[in-house]
């Protein structure tokens, strides 16, 4: 690969990756202790994340038990979980906190299906915009000599390549992510 093109490559590898972040996420009617990434508890003055501040488990296949190291985080916790979006009830037995995934309707599937099929357009839009920037930087190199116009072709064949090239990986992800979350 051209070494002008290998920050292109990166970027867009980054577009995909976090793509793959924002899947991990989104819960398929199994426990996934990665919803709770995003999740921040108030702890000493500082917003900390779960796994800072307690032990996140799966032991059954739709549950998640959240054991604090310090059991007066346990209302912290239930109220953080209560009030972000994951739509989960927190049961709280003084000791940890029990999350029950309920089997998804086929209606909420249907809308996480959107959902992962809209966050995958965003990245696809994300790697245009990149095969867009790098096209500029080949083309300015073209008018400020420094590449000829053969190269100039060569170049831009190879931006589409690599655009082709992670479209096709988000494709493949929305794929098998909304094949996960449509399977009962």
């Amino acid at each position: 690969m051209n070494e002008r093109l290998v920050q292109y490559d990166e970027k867009m590898g980054k577009s995909v990756d976090a793509l793959v972040n924002e899947f991990s996420t989104i819960r398929a009617g199994r426990a996934n202790p990665h919803i709770l990434d995003k999740i921040k508890v108030d702890y000493y003055g500082t917003p900390s994340s779960l796994q800072q501040v307690a032990n996140v488990s799966v032991p059954e296949a739709r549950m998640i038990m959240i054991q604090p190291w310090e059991s007066s985080l346990i209302k912290d916790i239930e109220k953080a979980i209560l009030m972000s979006d994951l739509g989960l009830t927190p049961n709280n037995d003084g000791k940890a906190i029990r999350l029950v995934f309920p089997e998804l309707t086929e209606e909420r599937r249907k809308e996480l299906v959107k959902d992962v099929k809209k966050k995958a357009e965003n990245a696809k839009v994300a790697v245009r915009n990149i095969r867009k920037d790098a096209n500029t930087a080949v083309k300015k190199a073209k008018t400020d000599s420094e590449i000829s116009e053969d190269e100039l072709k060569i170049l831009e064949n190879e931006i589409q390549k690599l655009t082709d090239k992670y479209v096709a990986e988000v494709d493949k992800l929305t794929e098998a992510k909304s094949k996960e979350i449509l399977t009962v």
